[in-house]
């Protein structure tokens, strides 16, 4: 009989000391894998959604800026050689060194048309880019699918008394209304929109645009130097990065991590002190047992061998259970933490390291009962018999 089959046997004659540290150390590593399970979902979750979220980079014409004021009093600004950007230019995008992180490029063009007595504002975009970066767009009827058509939003139809299907007479042109945006309280609610070249044509500005969205929204997009790129790309345009929903998101992700962390080292420990109290427990109770042992020849490396491979065989039983647990839990608690199809990620390197986290803790707890146990006077043992 060798120390293995000494171990599993104490373990199997106490099945319900075994079970309350089995229980112990698996609640511990539950709770981690379910913290950290749940913020890689949600972080994942975060990603798709800020990629929907819009853009987050915007270029626009560079101009320089004469303010004119005399005597205190500001009659406003003055824009000299203000130009537009060349559509053929945004093909230098694709050579900057992160065009990989760049999710979505949307030209516009803008322009000031008239409609009987109403002036309003006219924006020729490219619609499958246009309504895949606005996912907040909802709209009633559908969108653009050829260049007589018209999209406008919700005050701009009601100013001019349209509806879906009316003719709109446009630079001696007519087209047909064929969808209205709901009223998302900005300007685009004030916007007649049509494809990007009919515009370019009304407006006379075939070849060029007035700003061009571009969205990065990723967790690892290195905004700040994907601008500085885009600058020496596009050396005539002003490149912006709009970053407030990126940093407010990812800030709030990298908080529940932290809080996270800090939750499941508690618990760890919680679960550490459970296996020290019930292994000490154990070691006084086995007090006759471990001195017969050590009365018959066993060495103390070979005692704390014995209390350790206990110590093993539960934690690496926990550590499994754990990882099970913990997923369930994830499984269940996703759909009331995160919207629309949150995925859960089952990850071999995280069932591996909760594994090894139960090794560990349940080793460490255990390490000084062991030499406690170690200690144990052989004479013990005849004094009990």
């Amino acid at each position: 009989m060798n120390l293995r089959t000494i171990a599993w046997n104490n373990l199997w004659r106490r099945k319900s000391r075994m079970a309350f540290l089995v229980a112990g150390l698996l609640i511990g590593v539950a709770t981690v894998v379910t913290l950290l399970s749940l913020t890689q979902s949600l972080t994942m979750e975060a990603e798709h959604k800020l990629e929907s979220f819009g853009a987050n980079i915007v270029i626009t014409p560079k101009s320089d800026e004469l303010a004119l004021s005399y005597g205190g009093i500001t009659l406003g600004g003055l824009s000299l050689d203000a130009q537009e950007i060349r559509e053929q230019d945004l093909v230098r995008l694709k050579s900057i060194p992160n065009h990989q992180n760049i999710a979505a490029v949307a030209p516009k063009v803008l322009g000031a048309v008239t409609i009987g007595s109403s002036r309003l504002m006219l924006m020729g975009v490219d619609p499958r880019t246009e309504f895949r970066v606005k996912g907040w767009w909802t709209l009633d009827g559908r969108r653009l699918a050829s260049d007589h058509e018209l999209v406008a939003g919700r005050r701009a139809a009601q100013k001019l008394g349209l509806s879906i299907g009316s003719p709109v007479t446009l630079g001696g042109e007519t087209f047909t209304l064929t969808g209205v945006l709901r009223q998302t309280g900005s300007q685009d609610d004030d916007l007649l929109i049509a494809p990007l070249p009919t515009a370019q044509r009304i407006l006379k500005k075939d070849g060029e645009v007035s700003l061009v969205e571009v969205a990065a929204l990723c967790s690892d997009c290195p905004v700040e130097d994907m601008v500085s790129q885009i600058s020496e790309a596009l050396p005539g345009a002003k490149v912006s990065a709009i970053q407030q929903v990126v940093k407010t998101r990812l800030h709030a992700l990298d908080q529940f991590k932290s809080f996270s962390f800090g939750v499941a080292v508690v618990v760890l420990l919680i679960g550490a002190l459970v296996v020290f109290v019930t292994m000490m427990g154990s070691v006084n109770e086995r007090t006759r047992e471990i001195g017969i042992f050590r009365a018959l020849g066993f060495r103390r490396s070979h005692v704390v061998s014995l209390i350790l491979m206990e110590a093993i065989g539960v934690s690496l039983l926990a550590g499994v259970l754990g990882y099970l647990v913990g997923m369930g839990v994830t499984r269940l608690l996703l759909p009331w933490l995160a919207q629309g199809h949150p995925h859960l990620a089952w990850s071999s390197s995280l069932a591996g390291g909760s594994t090894l986290l139960a090794v560990l803790v349940g080793t460490s707890a255990s390490f000084y009962p062991a030499l406690h146990a170690s200690k144990l006077d052989p004479t013990e043992a005849l004094r009990a018999i």
